[in-house]
């Protein structure tokens, strides 16, 4: 289980402190089980507030990889230009065999 982080631990804490004295002033109350059960209600709030803070987030470190090799030649061309132009397709090669 992690540890708690300072923001957890000031926003469940202030939400216990303000939550008991907005509590305690509103009710007016002033018998033990009254404030007892107060104070379990902000504990409980505030033990909720804590839990729902979003967690850091863990850095994610890309991994070096290594670059692919690169010659200082440039690559010579495989065929003079004139001969790599393309050769036309048939046109019956280019029909559907059930067009009209």
């Amino acid at each position: 289980m992690p540890r708690p982080t300072a923001a957890q631990l000031a926003y469940g804490s202030f939400t216990v402190i303000f939550s008991t004295l907005a509590m305690l002033l509103l009710s007016q109350t002033s018998s033990g089980v009254g404030i007892a059960v107060i104070a379990f209600a902000a504990l409980a709030l505030g033990l909720l507030v804590a839990m729902t803070v979003p967690l850091p987030r863990s850095r994610i470190v890309a991994q070096s990889q290594p670059a692919p090799a690169v010659s200082a030649a440039p690559a010579a061309p495989t065929a003079p230009l004139a001969q790599q132009t393309e050769e036309p397709v048939p046109a019956a090669a280019t029909r559907s065999s059930n067009a009209a």
